[in-house]
């Protein structure tokens, strides 16, 4: 048996891993990673690993998908075979070369013809070990009985090395020369002559890692003198071995990918002004924002942007109102209120995502680090009790956890969002208004989104909600998942008063015993009673800062003192909207403190200033702060969540350094002030007044692209609607329409003919971008590579 996990890597650098699943050969993972991509990849990668304590985790196999590939999957669930992984086909970057064809005369004057090779750069070499590699080139020009091959110099610490050398090669001898033409090789040499480039790691005391090759033949010179191109790094031969792929197994996976070109604000106006109309629309089901949800093969990817874009303009509380009364009147049961997976369901789910992170945070954060750090035993199972494991201590430790994070829980009503707050008050009256004659509905109608689908699937999976810094051990997670069924049947309005509660499993019908006493119902009922009022809560929005991101980088030290090295240190950063602190520990006080209203630039850093990838810098009063982030898609989201909370500052910079002032001058521009002006304009960013993290235009640009992919589904809507207006008699057989909820044919019908009339006019500034995008990138550039051929 293995202790399986797996990582998501773009290309060679890892982005995301899951947690270690134990001792077993087929591990269930059921893990989610959302996440921009900020840069060019070639691959979108899955490496399964066996973990080893002592030694390196053990590769297994890999599941590698073309980033041209990947909409073929997408939105589908897929077996891929795990291939193995071989040192030889780990490639990634690209290679800037240039060849050229000389005529020399010799010295007894004969002809013969030169090939110039000028290899000027690399980039997009992959990290070795987390580090920047240290790149060297081998140059060789390959025929059937020739092999003369010439080395550059090593580049150190690098991924994007500047080689600029130039090497010579006679191509053909002097005797076999005839005067075809002044510039021409020989037909029979050159069809048999390429130049080959492979890229190395030094390895220095160990062996040399391979880092992929190209293979250009000489007949590309056939037509022109000179020959300049950027050429995709490919894998190398691996001759005639045959590997059992069989034998590695399969990994399942649901890959949702998107690529969207977001065009200036102005020309999204009439698409947004139409689905922000949507919760005045009379009935609901037909607005543009319910259509959405109705047309798309999958109502999440709705609402995302959906949710991002209401929430943004205060249009949510209404919309959300509205869609759940749609589905009350389906609701034919009150105990099954709100339990389905409906559009209602699923926004107000995203959210309470959104919106109740620092409550989350505030309510959650410390009971569950004492959980995680303590790791007492509080298995009540008899059949997984280990041995020496005392039942009653563990029930003891079970109670003391659920009672305490309960208690918490109970009092937070003051930091719930006011968001929340208003629509569990909408959502109350409408729950008494459809079961008039049941006085606990008004409760469970609240309690099925604020403790089922909040509360305890935070407690389950802290780390997803960024609560917890890494995955806990399994043990802890056996805890959380025992305390999260009781936090949930606690707050399952009614099944306290029940004789039974409504667990299957003996052990836990007997634990939960100890919570029927009616000072838990009262807490419960006080507790809905105050998040569903029609108080709004002003501390959830001003005196408390709100938590934005926190996690584990390096930073440079800022050398304060003279003596102090100038090295990178691991650190916990947090951002509040007030404040960037970091911390030698997650939970331990700031070492140091930087306030939002001081910063004035964050900007990426030029992987030269350190030789590291993935830097940026938080230019402040005082000196910068230089950091490294793990991968480009997390240093990319915290360049994001700093501009953003930091827009609205005064005496924000125009321009900045992109490179590190050291040894008394800046890198980029060598001027020797440290308080000279910046030599590159500061990166222009969204207006001051859009939310952290809500960018509408991106989120409407993602709803055309849904209306875009759905236009099928919308046209048989369309034509339901006049089927249903045309044909007044009974509905004999299900047909084409009787999936779409239909009540109004006509309001339909015409919200339809507006988004279909706004697609229309949005798709003509795509097909010209697409074009114009298509004709600007030429193939060969550094923005669209030569992919050259594989052995």
């Amino acid at each position: 048996m293995r202790d399986c996990f797996c990582t998501i890597n773009l290309d060679q650098e890892e982005v995301y891993r899951t947690q270690v699943v134990e001792k077993s050969l087929s591990p269930f993972f059921s893990e989610e990673f959302y996440f921009e991509i900020p840069r060019t990849f070639q691959y979108l990668s899955f490496y399964v690993y066996d973990k080893n304590v002592l030694q390196r985790d053990l590769r297994i196999g890999k599941v590698a998908i073309k980033k041209e590939d990947l909409c073929n999957h997408s939105g589908k669930e897929t077996w891929f075979s795990l291939q193995p992984v071989d040192s030889n086909s780990e490639v990634q970057g690209k290679v800037h070369l240039e060849l050229k064809l000389n005529e020399l005369i010799t010295e007894n004057g004969t002809v013969c013809q030169q090939l110039v090779v000028h290899i000027m750069a690399c980039h997009g070499l992959p990290l070795i070990n987390g580090q920047s590699c240290d790149p060297y080139a081998t140059v060789s020009l390959v025929g059937p009985s020739r092999n003369d091959q010439k080395k550059t110099k090593v580049k150190k610490k690098t991924s994007n090395p500047q080689f600029n050398e130039i090497f010579y090669f006679e191509v053909t001898r002097s005797s076999s020369y005839t005067r075809k033409s002044q510039f021409q090789v020989e037909e029979e040499d050159i069809e048999k002559l390429e130049i080959r480039i492979d890229l190395w790691n030094n390895g220095n005391l160990v062996q040399d890692i391979f880092l992929g090759e190209i293979k250009v033949p000489v007949n590309v010179l056939r037509n022109d003198s000179s020959h300049q191109a950027w050429y995709l790094l490919q894998p190398r031969d691996n001759g005639n071995k045959s590997s059992k792929t069989d034998d590695l197994g399969s990994l399942r996976l649901n890959i949702c990918y998107t690529e969207d070109y977001v065009l200036p604000s102005e020309y999204y106006g009439p698409l947004k002004t139409l689905l922000l109309k949507s919760p005045d629309v009379q009935p609901i089901s037909a607005s543009a924002a319910y259509i959405l949800g109705e047309i798309c093969r999958d109502k999440n990817d709705a609402v995302l942007p959906l949710v991002r874009l209401l929430l943004h303009h205060d249009k949510l509380v209404p919309f959300a109102t509205a869609v759940a009364e749609l589905d009350l009147k389906d609701t034919q049961d009150a105990n099954t209120i709100f339990r389905g997976n409906s559009l209602a369901t699923r926004c107000l789910d995203e959210m309470m995502k959104i919106v109740g992170g620092h409550y989350l945070k505030v309510t959650l954060k410390p009971i569950l680090d004492e959980i995680c750090e303590s790791s007492k035993s509080c298995e009540i199972d008899p059949i997984k009790l280990k041995e020496g494991d005392n039942v009653e201590n563990n029930k003891e430790n079970l109670r003391y956890y659920v009672d305490k994070l309960f208690s918490t829980i109970v009092k937070s009503s003051m930091s719930c969002p006011t968001v929340m707050c208003d629509t569990f008050y909408s959502l109350r009256q409408m729950a008494t208004q459809r079961f008039p004659n049941d006085p606990h509905v008004q409760y469970s109608a609240v309690s099925s989104f604020v403790f089922l689908r909040f509360f305890a699937v935070a407690v389950v999976s802290p780390h997803t909600f960024h609560l917890r810094p890494h995955h806990p051990d399994p043990q802890t997670v056996r805890t959380l998942t025992l305390i999260s069924k009781t936090i949930q049947t606690l707050g399952s309005w009614g099944s306290l008063s029940k004789s039974k509660s409504s667990f299957k499993e003996t052990f836990m019908c007997e634990f939960f015993k100890m919570f029927q006493e009616e000072g838990y119902i009262i807490a419960v009922k006080k507790f809905l009673d105050e998040i569903s009022s029609t108080e709004t809560k002003e501390s959830s929005g001003t005196s408390e800062p709100v938590h934005l991101k926190e996690g584990e980088m390096y930073k440079r030290a800022q050398g304060r003192t003279r003596i102090g090295k100038k090295n990178f240190k691991k650190r916990w950063f947090c951002l509040t909207s007030r404040e960037l602190t970091y911390h030698k520990q997650p939970g331990k006080d700031a070492i140091y403190t930087i306030p939002v209203k001081n910063i004035l630039a964050v900007e990426k850093l030029e992987e030269s200033s350190f030789n590291k990838k993935n830097m940026f810098q938080v230019i402040h009063m005082e000196k910068p702060l230089y950091v490294q982030a793990n991968n480009c898609v997390e240093a990319n989201e915290w360049i994001d969540v700093l501009c953003r909370v930091s827009r609205c500052n005064q005496n924000r910079l125009s321009f900045y350094h992109p490179s590190a002032y050291l040894n008394g001058n800046w890198l980029c521009c060598l001027e020797t002030s440290e308080n000279a002006l910046g030599c590159k304009p500061c990166t222009a960013g969204v207006p001051a007044d859009i939310q952290i993290d809500i960018d509408e235009d991106r989120e409407t640009e993602r709803i055309y692209s849904l209306f875009t992919l759905s236009l099928l589904k919308l046209q048989k809507m369309e034509e339901a609607c006049g089927t249903i207006a045309v044909y007044q008699g009974p509905q004999k057989e299900p047909d084409d329409y009787s999936n779409f909820v239909i009540e109004d044919s006509v309001t339909t019908f015409k919200t339809i003919q507006q988004i279909k009339s706004i697609i229309e006019k949005l798709d003509e500034p795509h097909e010209k971008y697409r074009k114009k995008r298509s004709s600007s990138a030429k193939y060969g550039s550094k923005e669209n590579p030569i992919v050259g051929k594989t052995s």
